[in-house]
């Protein structure tokens, strides 16, 4: 049985489908930990929660940055194609 059910779109453009589904599984991480901590009275569980909490903001950093890398990326690419794409076009007189 698959929890967490995802087909990869093959066709993404200044993101990544794959990145944002992590990211939104991190973000909600770290929000049912943070609530967890709020409402639990035991400090060793809470000092746990604080710890997968960290971790998860981490990875939620992480992704932030992989998804700007991605994003970069596409637009060098964007901007080498366009630059080939005015070679090729003859100029108009004014």
């Amino acid at each position: 049985m698959n929890t967490f059910p995802f087909t990869c779109e093959q066709t993404c453009r200044n993101t990544c489908s794959a990145l944002t589904r992590a990211l939104q599984h991190e973000t909600a991480l770290v929000r049912l930990s943070e609530e967890v901590i709020q409402q639990c009275d035991d400090g060793d569980i809470q000092e746990f929660m604080r710890d997968l909490a960290r971790n998860s903001s981490e990875q939620v950093i992480r992704i932030m940055q992989k998804m700007n890398e991605v994003q970069a990326r596409t637009q060098i690419l964007d901007n080498i194609a366009s630059s080939f794409d005015s070679l090729g076009r003859p100029s108009v007189p004014h």
